[in-house]
This record gives C-alpha cells, structure tokens and sequence, in this order.
C-alpha cells in the first residue's frame, strides 16, 4: 500500500511566495525559488507550486523551480491550452494544475491528459459551503460553477485528470483542520487519488485527513518558517499512526511535543544532563 504524501503548497501571488487566508487576505513569505528550495530540503514528499495572480509561471520560473526541487513539482495557475500545459512539462515540472479549463475549455485536459498521460494531470477544485451542500469555484474562488465539488471531480476524472487537489476556501488559512466532510463527499464521487488542502494547523488535523483516506495532504502556512517544521510533522505523525514517509535520520527520541506542535521544553535536570563538559587544554 502507497504511503500518504506530505506535499508542500508554495502560493505565488505577483512574483511572491505568500500566504493565502480565506482566498482573500494574502501575507508576504518571501522569493519563491527559496521557498521550493527549502521544502525540498527539509524533506517534503511533493511540491505543489500555484500561480494564484491568473498569470502562468514563465518558462525561465519554472526552469528555476525545477531545479531547487529534487522532490516531484506541480505547477499551476492561468494554465489555458494544450501548449501552456506543454511548456510547463518541458520545462521541468512533472504535473500540471488545471483548474478553470476543467469547465471553461474540457477539451485542454482531455488532451493534455492523452499527450502526457493522466498522472502529469492534477485538477484543482476549489470549494465553499453553499447551504447544506457545497458549490465549486473558478479562478480564485471568484466565479461559481453551480456544480458541486463531488461532480467536478467526477467530470474532471472523466476528462482525464489523474489526481483530484481540492481546497477549503472558508478553511484556507485558518488553522482550524480540513473540511473532512468536503473531502469525503469529492473522495466518494472519484476513484482517483485526492488530496487535500486548506486549514492545517497541527499534526492531529493532518492525521484526520489521512485516516479518511487521501492520497496526500498538502500543507503551507504550518512550514514557512521553522527549519525542521517537516521532519517535526511527519515524526508526530508516526507517532500519531499515520502512514508516511519517513526520510531523516532525526527521531526526536525522547522528546514531546506542545499543543501547538512545537518541540516541548526538556525538564531543567535533562538539559543539565545534555550540557557540554568543558575539558582544559592539554599542555605538554
């Protein structure tokens, strides 16, 4: 059985690397390349890089991404034809993020999916509550579609798409979990592979998205800015009974961690224990 992927989402917005809350309030990261470049190193399983502003990632951008990333990339973002799709393959990235073409232009995904093959095809379907359903959204969360996120799904694993990225506009940014029953209603509709985005604030919201069932979770704002903040993940999720890939030789033996996921504080008489001897200099 394939392990669940703990993907890196990177949102780039006017040539910056930020994060998204609520698909409306957007807080400056830094330079993408060093954002790819990091997750990479800090031991992601995947990259997902989403061009948020409309305009495609430029042929020199995505060369650059795809050399930070030793790990799988996905680009997306104002991806409209068959050739957007072409240039961003052959310029480095192993899949494609197609999101308004799913309604707007069905016929680029299909053929997209025949050139290359259904697992370069990533659809992205954004989603928010619409009464007691949900409705699915275009370009940002901007344009409704009158579908529901389980039916876009199904039309868009029809047209070809190998892997269903499905994000929570109300969850987005909120630290307050994934939308699990959002991400029930499009995995029961599909036979792909889902993967969810939206709300990740700390190890146990992870783990209830994996025990439901995804292929992958996809997790920005919680690793911006601490070094070791994937390794920490993934061992709290081993713990926790999570089925990842674990790819760092750090265990974190012996330590705990807070309610927020951070490393707890070792006991006064530990960090005495751990304090370095002091040896005078030998004098012959």
């Amino acid at each position: 059985m394939l392990k669940t992927r703990l993907i890196g989402l990177v949102l780039v917005k006017d040539g910056i690397a930020v994060q998204s809350v609520g698909f409306s309030t957007y807080l400056p990261i830094g330079v993408p390349r060093i954002v790819v470049k990091y997750l990479d190193r800090w031991g992601v399983d995947e990259v997902v890089l989403l061009h948020i502003d409309g305009v495609a990632a430029s042929t020199e951008n995505v060369r650059t991404y795809s050399g930070q990333s030793q790990t799988p990339l996905s680009v997306g973002g104002g991806i409209r034809s068959v050739d957007d799709v072409k240039r961003i393959i052959h310029s480095g990235a192993d899949k494609v993020v197609m999101n308004a073409s799913l309604v707007s232009s069905p016929e680029v995904v299909t053929a997209a999916a025949t050139l290359f093959g259904s697992q370069c095809i990533v659809a992205s379907i954004d989603a928010r509550r619409s009464g007691t359903d949900y409705e699915a959204y275009l370009d940002g969360g901007r344009r409704a579609t009158g579908l529901s996120p389980s039916a876009l799904a199904l039309r868009a694993e029809t047209l070809g798409a190998g892997e269903i990225f499905v994000t929570s506009i109300e969850h987005d940014g909120s630290r307050r979990g994934y939308d699990l029953d959002l991400v029930e209603s499009v995995k029961e509709a599909v036979t792909i592979p889902v993967i969810t985005a939206g709300g990740a604030g700390s190890a146990e919201h992870i783990r209830s998205a994996i025990a439901r069932g995804v292929s992958a979770v996809a997790v920005g704002n919680m690793l911006h800015y601490t070094e070791h903040s994937v390794t920490l993940l993934k061992r709290q999720l081993v713990r926790a009974g999570a089925d990842i890939r674990i790819d760092s030789y750090v265990s974190y033996q012996g330590t705990s961690f807070d309610l927020d996921g951070r490393l707890a504080k070792l006991s006064d008489e530990n960090l005495e224990h751990l304090r370095f001897r002091y040896f005078p200099e030998e004098v012959i």
